[in-house]
């Protein structure tokens, strides 16, 4: 698997001078399987600059759409993103079990009017939603798993197989808080055991989380005790504040980094970017 990050900004996009280094387009990433399927998590505004990758490079045609849940930062790019309104383009969109039957309905809504001036039904672009409830998906010889999250209004994260390499997405998913139908903490922790690559929501500090306790979203040391605890190799903070600049985050992973220390542990901290490019 090969995985870029198209955008890793929460809540809203905040672009800038002062955080032009970790990015201010709101939660995409895509995903390349060993034979060249692409996957694409979330239609944040990240996917708008993917869309344009794509027609550059000329495909491919068939385009793997998972989404984890239907806040705003995780579907306002889906509008702008070019291949959608492009004849040849196919366009499969996946979901947790739960919201699949309602998979067409967080697309096309972006772009009911008087919000968007383009209705989704003149789209171009071929489109198949899963709406069957089993409890993984197969695509290729990757096994995708969908996580429920600790969140407001419920989401999924994913966990990706291949070739014996294991990546886990967990975006907006709050450790130590109890959201109805989350998971008990620990379950998270052996979900993630012995992971490959975590790219886990870090958007609080333990101070700013005094006031958003419960918002849906985890603070930088309760993602390290995660990593830590579930052994992981490589742990990436992501859906990162639109508050924090690029010297604050910088400053966060390197009070991540301490902890770990701290603990003996062997996990591999960095703040995703925009632009990153992992290969496992």
């Amino acid at each position: 698997m090969n995985i870029k990050i198209w955008g890793c900004r929460g809540s809203i996009p905040s672009p800038g001078c002062d955080t032009s280094e970790y990015g201010g387009n709101t939660t995409c990433v895509e995903v390349r399987l060993e034979d060249g399927t692409l996957l694409v998590i979330d239609a944040g505004t990240g996917i708008r600059c993917l869309g344009n990758a794509i027609l550059k490079a000329g495909g491919p045609k068939t385009i793997y759409l998972l989404l984890t849940h239907a806040h705003w930062d995780h579907l306002q790019g889906f509008p702008f993103f070019v291949p959608a309104y492009m004849e040849g383009y196919n366009i499969s969109v996946r979901g947790g079990p739960q919201v699949r039957k309602y998979l067409e309905a967080f697309l096309a809504h972006q772009m009911d009017p008087p919000y968007f001036p383009v209705p989704f039904r003149d789209l171009k672009a071929k489109f198949d939603f899963q709406k069957e409830n089993g409890s993984s998906m197969t695509i290729g010889d990757t096994r995708i798993l969908p996580i429920v999250l600790k969140h407001p209004n419920g989401g999924y994260g994913y966990k990706f197989q291949e070739s014996g390499k294991t990546f886990v997405f967990l975006t907006d998913n709050e450790i130590g808080f109890d959201h109805p139908g989350g998971l008990p903490d620990g379950e998270y922790v052996d979900l993630c055991r012995n992971t490959d690559l975590l790219l886990h929501d870090g958007q609080y500090t333990e101070e700013e989380y005094r006031i958003t306790r419960g918002w849906g979203h985890s603070t930088f040391k309760a993602v390290t005790d995660l990593a830590i605890a579930a052994r992981v190799r490589r742990l990436g903070i992501f859906h990162h504040d639109p508050r924090h600049m690029d010297e604050d985050l910088d400053r966060h992973v390197e009070v991540c980094r301490r902890r770990i220390s701290r603990k003996k542990s062997q996990v591999e901290c960095f703040g995703t970017k925009e632009g990153m490019e992992i290969s496992l």
